[in-house]
């Protein structure tokens, strides 16, 4: 998944149990990711770019037709990532398609499908996720989706428990893991924890339903899509 390396993936997958015994009152909101979030600053607009935008806007929204019925995604070879932690989105994940992204962008097959919990227990589509490698350049991103339109981000600063301390990953007090307030290899090694750089690779979301370009190409959670609050952080290097 994002950009996908199946080690990564399984360091998520290592700390579900800890969360699992949250409610969902006691899960933390992505806002407080802030020190593993590496955000692209917005580049200036050159032509074509919003052309290029809207057609990949449009790729996405065909992409999207076949799975508004979340069984067919998983027919298909979507798997729900965490599906019994409470998100606000929950991403589909098709690991072919995540590869392919390794070498080549196809707007038709995003890595991810974006849905939201209903009260009945389904899932509602609302968007895709688009993935590269977590090395690519800034410039092979902005060649995917311009970056003067949208803003790619990266998972980083990720420090991995050691086993008998995985309730550590969630709650006020959190010191691992994406919500952890242990953001430096130093911090991490003197706390007998792993650290890694990077989980994942390049994500950038899209939301092709919504009439407004900016919530198209939402970052924030001002309209409720991510609930992460991208915009405090806008081209910050995570090393």
């Amino acid at each position: 998944m994002y950009s996908f390396r199946l080690h990564s993936a399984a360091l998520l997958l290592a700390v579900t149990p800890a969360l699992g015994a949250q409610s969902d009152h006691d899960v933390p909101g992505m806002a407080h990711m802030s020190g593993h979030m590496y955000m692209t600053a917005p580049r200036p607009a050159k032509p074509g770019d919003k052309a290029k935008a809207d057609a990949i806007a449009a790729a996405a929204k065909q992409a999207m037709q076949p799975y508004e019925d979340y069984q067919k995604a998983l027919a298909d070879g979507y798997r729900i990532f965490l599906p019994n932690v409470p998100q606000p989105l929950y991403h589909f994940t098709n690991m072919a398609n995540g590869l392919a992204a390794h070498n080549h962008f196809d707007p038709t097959k995003p890595t991810s499908l974006l849905y939201r919990k209903t009260p009945d227990g389904g899932y509602k589509l609302i968007g895709v996720m688009y993935t590269d490698r977590v090395d690519a350049s800034e410039d092979e991103i902005n060649e995917r989706i311009p970056l003067s339109i949208a803003r790619w981000h990266q998972h980083t600063n990720f420090c991995k428990a050691p086993p008998d301390q995985k309730a550590l990953y969630f709650g006020p007090n959190a010191k691992y893991g994406l919500l952890g307030s242990i953001t430096t290899r130093e911090e991490c090694e003197a706390a007998g924890g792993v650290f890694h750089p990077h989980i994942f690779g390049w994500m950038v979301h899209v939301y092709p339903n919504e009439s407004d370009p900016a919530k198209v190409w939402a970052t924030d959670d001002h309209d409720g899509h991510d609930s992460m609050q991208h915009d405090a952080m806008p081209g910050m290097k995570m090393d």
